[in-house]
């Protein structure tokens, strides 16, 4: 048995991030739920006591300060400790964007556990959306805008149990990769993307070795010349424009990076690509396909 307070927000809905539930119980000993599904995204985050939580063929011991996630249809089990058994918050969450916002938490089946000190935070945030649960687009705003804090929280605070050095490594590159991809055509720098990831840059250089094979500013300049090259035989922009929707507000120090790596300046880089399908030609497709090949490789990892 439980005491449990809870509320669920029927209805269909849209949108990049909502809530579907949230709740506040204070089990019995040896209370359980499953082994059964959710539809969505479930966070419960133990305010006192203790439990187990199993999921993916794993099961971990959990008590006050520790959360887990439950993600969509997979099957879940979790049971209070016989002698101390747990309160927690819970939230069920669904949306566009939800699947993507808890990855970059570092939750997933095989990272399901956090930790996070932000205890009090957490009840009154969950506490809120309990007390704003009236049809409406009012109430409705504040609960959504109440889960993005609510995984904010977690985000700022929480220690994902179970990391290894390579599982972090990864999630340190793709960020940094995924933060240049968005911010290329802006005029950053090695140590934007470095604080971005909040790491130093001599880590990020390591890391840029062990994953890619080339160090971050390498990265970033291919990203960028392999982006020029696109607009030069795609579109007949100047150079100067060109250089400046590639991050390079000197088209001057623009076209030294493209002929070292072209071998030519950007202006005979587009002659020769409106000579036609010359060897030349495939071979720099076959660069362009190759890199792009590693960015998704890297994604899927």
């Amino acid at each position: 048995m439980e005491k449990a307070y809870k509320l669920e927000f029927a209805g269909e809905q849209t949108g990049s991030l909502y809530v579907n539930c949230c709740g506040l119980s204070r089990t019995e000993p040896m209370h359980s739920f499953g082994p059964a599904l959710k539809p969505h995204y479930l966070i419960h985050y133990i305010l006192s006591g203790k439990g187990k939580f199993t999921i993916g063929g794993e099961e971990y011991p959990l008590e006050a300060g520790y959360g887990f996630l439950i993600m969509p249809d997979e099957l879940a089990f979790y049971q209070a400790d016989e002698e101390e058994p747990w309160t927690y918050v819970w939230v069920g969450f669904s949306g566009t964007q939800a699947a993507e916002y808890v990855g970059n938490i570092g939750l997933s089946v095989r990272q399901p556990v956090f930790k996070s000190e932000a205890s009090e935070e957490l009840y009154r945030i969950v506490k809120d959306m309990m007390e704003h649960n009236t049809y409406g687009l009012s109430h409705d705003l504040r609960r959504n805008g109440q889960l993005g804090i609510f995984l904010s929280v977690i985000a700022e605070g929480s220690r994902v149990e179970k990391h290894n050095e390579d599982d972090k490594a990864n999630i340190y590159v793709r960020k940094a990769v995924s933060f240049i991809q968005n911010n290329y055509c802006n005029p950053i720098k090695v140590t934007d993307v470095a604080d971005y990831v909040c790491i130093n840059r001599s880590y990020l250089y390591t890391l840029f070795q062990n994953s890619m094979g080339m160090s971050p500013q390498q990265f970033l300049t291919t990203f960028r010349i392999t982006k020029a090259t696109e607009l030069l035989q795609l579109t007949s922009l100047p150079i100067e424009s060109i250089a400046l929707s590639c991050g390079y507000h000197d088209p001057l120090v623009f076209t030294k990076a493209f002929r070292q790596m072209k071998q030519m300046s950007p202006t005979s880089f587009r002659k020769e690509m409106q000579k036609g399908e010359t060897r030349r030609n495939r071979e720099y497709l076959r660069q362009v396909e190759e890199f792009i090949g590693q960015i998704n490789s890297l994604n899927q990892i």
